[in-house]
């Protein structure tokens, strides 16, 4: 190349760096509906402190890349399909992209189906639903959809390690079956017994019932029946006020019988139980700090904050990924986010976790948890200063839990 040339490729270079236009730092927001007030509030303020906290970590750390940032805005739902529909047209009003939500299934279908119906309205303004904690395994299959991802394993992946571990237990022969009459409820049900016919057929169901969500006050009639019945173990997918009520009035009855739950570490649960669930409430997680010491600086700096436990490890989960696909694309656009999201792998707090393409639901391990009292060696970590924390049993590999689809995803074009 001349040297005429050389400098008239070099004064071409650099008019296109004077006049390309400047890439725009994002603010990065997140749109959180879940309960803020009612009965339910306590796990829900939890879960807005948790993903408050790691998206202030995202920021500081730039996990999106430089410049930009990212904010949740809680919207308090009531833990109410209305009340959240509501808030889902303010969301939309104030230009919000992405939304998080955890707090019931029922919440999560009727978002679900209003996100779709938005999006395939409004092309160029899409919304991505970042799903920490709806369960129902429906909203990765039969109703699955490319602008869903969730974080937490459905309530058949946990089923699956759940009745796996009672299975090995000779002792149980008795099974109590509770929960909440809605979507989780009924497929908590459905699977329990699907699940354990197929593992231990000898094992009786001695009691299937589903009670009203979040009206119940005295759990005492139902416990009556769990102890007339002698079950061996009581299987629940009881979340929030209606498992620690459920949990205290186990507690005032003398109930002796071993609880196998979802969401024991979820706020209000811990202290309900108390030194009298020791040894004998377990729960199907997918992280514990007390094994997984990788999370012990958002413990801390949770409790620092917030006086509280950090117990919602998908917030981590789901902010991580949500923060790489924008730095891999170089955009906020929740097209091409959700896109760069699918099949993605990153470590998590609990080791290596992947979205699988096919569903858009994360693969991770399954942990079975016993509440014992704290010590200096398993239990270091104990929740809402009971001096009680999760000990890990067993720690059950992504692939033994996974499960299979039934989703026909249908995928916007690029």
């Amino acid at each position: 190349m001349t040297t005429k040339l050389r400098r008239i490729a070099l004064s071409v270079s650099i008019a296109a760096t004077l006049f390309a236009p400047a890439v725009q730092a994002e603010n990065i927001r997140i749109a959180f509906i879940d309960p803020l007030s009612g009965p339910f509030a306590p796990p829900g303020r939890n879960a807005l402190n948790s993903l408050q906290l790691i998206a202030g970590i995202a920021t500081e750390q730039k996990w999106a890349g430089p410049g930009n940032t990212m904010e949740v805005v809680g919207f308090d739902n009531k833990a109410s399909p209305q009340e959240s529909l509501i808030a889902f047209k303010t969301v939309v009003d104030q230009g919000f992209r992405y939304i998080a939500q955890g707090a019931g299934s029922g919440v999560g279908l009727a978002l679900l189906d209003a996100i779709n119906k938005h999006n395939e309205r409004n092309p160029g303004k899409e919304i991505v639903y970042l799903d920490y904690a709806a369960l129902d395994p429906d909203m990765t299959n039969s109703k699955c959809s490319f602008w869903h991802f969730r974080f937490e394993p459905n309530s058949d992946m946990r089923m699956e390690a759940l009745t796996t571990y009672i299975a090995d237990n000779p002792n149980i022969k008795k099974v109590y079956i509770i929960g909440q009459n809605y979507a989780l409820g009924h497929q908590v049900s459905r699977a329990a017994k699907e699940y354990l016919k197929r593992k231990r057929p000898d094992i009786q169901i001695v009691g299937d019932d589903l009670h009203p969500i979040a009206t119940v006050k005295d759990f005492s009639p139902y416990v009556a029946k769990i102890k007339a019945a002698s079950a061996d173990a009581v299987i629940t997918g009881n979340w929030g006020a209606d498992l620690a009520l459920m949990v205290k009035a186990a507690k005032d009855a003398g109930l002796e019988t071993t609880f196998y739950t979802y969401t024991a570490y979820t706020s209000g649960v811990p202290q309900a139980m108390g030194a009298a669930g020791a040894d004998r409430v377990k729960n199907v997680s997918y992280w514990n700090v007390n094994s997984d010491p990788a999370g012990k600086e958002v413990v801390e700096l949770m409790k620092k904050k917030y006086n509280d436990d950090y117990w919602l490890m998908s917030s981590h989960s789901a902010l991580s990924m949500l923060a790489r696909a924008v730095k891999d694309t170089g955009s906020a656009d929740p097209v091409k986010v959700a896109f760069a999201m699918e099949g993605m792998k990153i470590k998590s707090l609990n080791g290596e976790v992947e979205m699988r393409k096919a569903d858009h639901q994360l693969q991770q391990p399954i942990y079975i948890n016993t509440w014992v009292k704290t010590n200096d060696t398993d239990v270091k970590y104990d929740q809402e200063n009971t001096g009680y924390g999760w000990r890990t049993d067993k720690k059950i590999d992504a692939y033994v839990a996974t499960q299979p689809t039934s989703c026909q995803m249908k995928r916007p074009g690029r």
